[in-house]
């Protein structure tokens, strides 16, 4: 892999400095994947969050007494598509699952570490999920909460997906987020599609992110006024699953 991966940055993360986490980076060094050590805090994770690609956590007792640093990283998962991996007991694992949900966790190293396991299995997921190989981010944006999160289960096996239920939502992630495709819905309150792609487009950060637009709407007239918008798509919401990721697939080829 060579040692050319510094946007793809593995941050190791624990309460106290540990010697076990800082063996591990000069491990994933000798590796090519760049590592860094973080303490728990937000304000420690921060000062890496843009580049990280993947957080492990060193987990202990005293994690359970900073919930707010597993908050923030579960936010940054969802938003972002950061990896995560845990290195801990049973125990400590649960609670870990009680704020971060379960999928989103990439692996667990349970004590004593094996070293060589640990590493092999970081440069597959730096392999697998960055660079070229890696997932798409694609942006939901529909003010249909139970409809959204049905898109987002259909996806969120093959690309990292984010959610936002407004214009204004969906403005404030691209802000922060990268996309390699927003699916809009047309008609939403107070800023409805067709205002939403005119705010991208008028913005330099934005104005190159595809956009699909998703729609309950068939008639001619309808169609018509979304094509004239020059989407990347117009898709119905009565597509299936399995025709969804059909399109991706198609376009993203």
């Amino acid at each position: 892999m060579g040692n050319n991966m510094e946007t793809e940055k593995v941050v190791i993360i624990s309460v106290k400095d540990s010697f076990l986490a800082k063996s591990l980076i000069t491990k994933l060094d000798g590796a090519g994947i760049t590592a860094v050590f973080s303490h728990a805090g937000i304000k420690d994770i921060k000062a890496f969050a843009d580049k990280m690609e993947l957080a492990v956590i060193f987990l202990s007792e005293e994690m359970e007494e900073v919930p707010e640093t597993l908050i923030y990283l579960k936010d940054i998962i969802e938003d972002r598509g950061t990896g995560l991996m845990l290195i801990g007991d049973e125990p400590e694992y649960e609670m870990v699952k009680k704020i971060i949900p379960e999928h989103h966790i990439t692996a667990l190293f349970k004590r004593p570490l094996n070293m060589d396991v640990f590493v092999k299995t970081v440069a597959n997921y730096i392999e697998e999920n960055t660079g070229e190989k890696r997932k798409k981010n694609i942006l939901i944006v529909d003010d249909d909460i139970t409809y959204m999160r049905t898109v987002y289960g259909w996806l969120k096996d093959k690309y990292h997906v984010g959610m936002a239920s407004n214009g204004v939502q969906a403005i404030s992630y691209l802000s922060k987020n990268k996309a390699d495709l927003v699916l809009l819905d047309y008609e939403m309150p107070v800023a409805n599609g067709p205002q939403v792609l005119s705010m991208l487009k008028s913005d330099d950060q934005t104005d190159q992110i595809p956009v699909m637009f998703l729609t309950g709407h068939s008639d001619r007239e309808s169609v018509m006024s979304v094509l004239g918008l020059r989407p990347a798509d117009y898709l119905l919401k009565t597509i299936d699953r399995e025709g969804l990721l059909k399109k991706l697939e198609a376009f993203f080829a």
